[in-house]
Formats: C-alpha cells, sequence, structure tokens
C-alpha cells in the first residue's frame, strides 16, 4: 500500500484484489469450498482511499462515487474492522475519524470491502500505537473475511484453504483494465449456481505460472481458469460481452473474469495499451465502470539456505 503520513492524519489507499486465477473445489464441512488462486493487487488508480483522523469516538464519513450504494450495505467492514482491532488490543476507549472515499464496484468481485478493512486495520494500529505485527493483523482479518488477511498483506500471494492460507510468490508488474458492466453480484448466489452445475474440472492445488516476463507469464495464465466464470456467466450475461470488449482491444494478452464478478480484468502488452483501452471501453458502454492500472509485480521470495 501507499502511505502518506501528515499531522494527525493518515490515509491509505485500498486497492483492488483481483483473482489471475481461481480454482475452486466442492464444498467441505461447513459448506465451505477450498480455493487454489493467484491474487495481485492494483495500484492507487483502482482503490479505494481510507483517512483517519484522532477523535473521541469511532465515526465513519463515505463519499465518492460508491458512497451511495455502500450506505445500503448491511455490513460495513471498514466500522468492523476498527471495532475488532479496538477488541482485541483490550482497549475499548479508542476513537478515530474515519473517511471513506469509495471508488471500487460494491459486490464487483475485487475485495472491495476486504481492502478497506485491511486499510483500516493498518491505520488504526499505527495511529493508536499498538504495533500488532503482519501476523497478528493477518489472523485479525481472518474474523472479518476470507479475502481480509490477504488484502492486509497486499502483495502478489496464492491463496489457499478458505482463504487462511497465504504464500507469497514472484509475479512481474501487468498493464491492466479493470472493467465492471454496471451490475451488482452476490458471491453467495455465485458459489451456488457453481454446485448446481455441477464440479467440471477435479480440484487440485497448482504451481502459479514461473515466468517473470510479461507475455510468457500471461501466456502461461492462459493455462489456468476461474472455476466461477461461468456459474457468475449464467446469473449475469454481460460478464461474458464485457470480455469481448476487453479482447477486443488492440495489445489484450489475456481476458478474464476476478473472483465470483462481475468485474473483468484485461492484461495488455503495455500501459499506453491498456490506457487506451480503458478510455474506449469507458466511451462505447457509459454504464461501463472502466479504469486502467497497474497489477504491483513482487520480485522472486528469498529462500532460506
Amino acid at each position: 500500500m501507499t502511505w502518506l503520513g501528515r499531522a494527525n492524519l493518515t490515509t491509505a489507499w485500498a486497492p483492488a484484489k483481483v483473482n489471475l486465477y481461481l480454482h475452486v473445489g466442492p464444498p467441505g464441512p461447513g459448506g465451505l469450498h477450498p480455493l487454489d488462486s493467484l491474487v495481485v493487487f492494483a495500484d492507487m488508480r483502482a482503490a479505494d482511499r481510507l483517512s483517519a483522523r484522532p477523535h473521541p469516538q469511532l465515526a465513519l464519513e463515505v463519499n465518492g462515487p460508491g458512497a451511495k450504494e455502500l450506505k445500503r450495505a448491511p455490513n460495513n467492514l471498514t466500522l468492523a474492522a476498527a471495532m475488532a482491532l479496538r477488541e482485541a488490543c483490550d482497549r475499548t476507549g479508542l476513537g478515530a475519524q474515519l473517511t471513506l472515499h469509495k471508488e471500487l464496484p460494491i459486490a464487483g468481485g475485487v475485495g472491495g470491502g476486504s481492502a478497506d478493512a485491511a486499510a483500516t486495520l493498518h491505520i488504526l494500529n499505527d495511529m493508536w500505537g499498538i504495533d500488532f505485527g503482519e501476523a497478528a493483523l493477518e489472523r485479525l482479518g481472518n474474523q472479518l473475511g476470507s479475502d481480509v488477511p490477504a488484502c492486509v498483506r497486499g502483495r502478489p500471494l496464492v491463496m489457499r484453504g478458505t482463504g487462511e492460507r497465504l504464500i507469497d510468490v514472484a509475479s512481474p508488474d501487468l498493464p491492466a483494465v479493470l472493467v465492471n458492466p454496471g451490475v451488482n453480484l452476490e458471491t453467495r448466489r455465485v458459489f451456488e449456481r457453481f454446485d448446481q452445475l455441477g464440479q467440471k474440472i477435479p480440484f487440485r492445488e497448482t504451481p502459479p505460472p514461473p515466468s517473470t516476463d510479461l507475455h510468457a507469464f500471461a501466456a502461461e495464465l492462459g493455462g489456468f481458469r476461474n472455476d466461477l466464470q461461468a456459474a457468475a456467466v449464467a446469473l449475469c450475461p454481460e460478464i461474458e460481452r464485457a470480455l469481448k470488449i476487453i479482447r477486443e482491444e488492440p495489445g489484450c494478452l489475456l481476458a478474464r473474469m476476478s473472483g465470483s464478478g462481475p468485474t473483468c480484468f484485461g492484461i495488455f502488452e503495455s500501459e499506453p495499451a491498456a490506457e487506451a483501452a480503458a478510455v474506449n471501453i469507458a466511451a462505447r458502454k457509459k454504464k461501463y465502470w472502466a479504469r486502467a492500472t497497474t497489477f504491483r509485480g513482487a520480485a522472486p521470495v528469498p529462500v532460506d539456505d
């Protein structure tokens, strides 16, 4: 994340979380599905922004394009994260004035709420002087939602189990476009349809693409899949149209749905190609949310001798 420290004000970006692939197994005990997913994070061009100031109580103000829709949502992970952190350190009198600028689509498959929760944990951990380490914040995040620990880490990783097993991985910077076709799609409904359609491919955990070259990496990703895509398209055919529009843009190397949808992404051969695609798609489809971004990469993880 990008952090900005100013007098009595802390600000963090809460970037989109993107599943470059998502393999899903049959439901186990409790109805939870095992996952195997390569997760990356956008830059600040596709991110919410969270600010905090000292305040006697916990309070939240929401603004930005998604503010009205978020206020109708039954749960707000930003406040939930603040309260969970306060309870975990047993200092219930702590307060903060939080301001969330909401840019990411609601129920869009890019972990917007989880990213907001993770940013809240980071900001208040620092501002309140709690000094929990990353591992402690990840454990706390797991209480809030399966995507929150990954968003706390905020770098390329493989996500396994039901989201609790995180493995840092190498990845190149990926010029990209994120496109939401202007609809919401509940994760619960997508998983229900996935179960109705039945398991098409046996589930197994697979090593992520090893290449760190952009073109080779994108080509290798083509051998992976999003197992929820067919179920999501069955519920929301506009996803398939969005994918077609992305694929038609010059320089597109790969197009796929992220998470449980409906937001889709395209990986492009260059930053200018991604930026041009976002402009073109926004011009063609006025109701679409389209952003050029870079999925931030990471160097190979050091291995101890």
